[in-house]
């Protein structure tokens, strides 16, 4: 388990954006946590009305965000220009590069949840997805990673099956959520806490309070 506040903080709060990295990241470098499966990072972004991050360049990486309030813009140099809200699930595929702009052109405050994860074969053309309202019992598969996305909208007491994979990431978005299994007596997960668990069997995650939770299935 981590949790929240073990986060390294990041951002430039002068510029409205916060952000929390859970993994090792840019000047924040930890060697002993540059990853877990495929999962490179997980970043929390805060990005007060009419922030954002200008222009920038992605190789090499499956780019996955999760919308938690508010919108997001984002536009690429492959011609994408879209508006990401709650609920929604974007990939963007960098392949051989690709650069991109991620913008609160909204009124009110944007929070997401931003993924990084290695692909099993680097290179190729950058490619682009958004699925819009992605459901609960509808996972998000991503086969460039050889990962898959589950969300967990839990009500106050309700559970849910972890995965059984090599390795499961659990990131709780918001509520709280018990993680139970192989006769321990549970850990408790609160938001922007994280479980990293490999060879997973047999566990389930009990909502309290009521919970939203993103958990990715991965072979390797």
């Amino acid at each position: 388990m981590r949790h929240a506040a073990q986060r390294h903080v990041g951002g430039d709060p002068g510029a409205g954006i916060e952000s929390l990295h859970a993994f090792s990241f840019g000047r924040f470098y930890d060697p002993d946590n540059l990853r877990f499966g495929a999962v490179l990072a997980c970043n929390e972004e805060r990005l007060a009305p009419g922030a954002g991050f200008g222009e920038h360049p992605h190789s090499h990486t499956e780019i996955v965000t999760w919308v938690v309030e508010g919108e997001l813009t984002h536009r690429d140099s492959a011609g994408h220009d879209t508006v990401v809200r709650a609920g929604d699930v974007q990939r963007l595929s960098s392949g051989g590069g690709v650069r991109h702009v991620e913008r609160n052109d909204g009124t009110v405050p944007l929070v997401f949840v931003q993924m990084w994860l290695a692909p099993l074969e680097p290179g190729g053309e950058p490619a682009y997805e958004i699925v819009r309202g992605i459901a609960d019992s509808t996972p998000y598969a991503l086969p460039q990673a050889g990962a898959m996305l589950h969300v967990r909208r839990l009500k106050d007491g309700e559970r849910s099956a972890v995965p059984d994979a090599r390795f499961v990431y659990v990131h709780v978005v918001r509520g709280g959520a018990r993680l139970d299994g192989d006769g321990g007596t549970g850990r408790q997960l609160a938001p922007g806490d994280s479980a990293r668990i490999t060879d997973a069997k047999g566990l389930e995650l009990t909502a309290g309070p009521a919970a939203e939770v993103l958990l990715w299935e991965m072979s390797g």
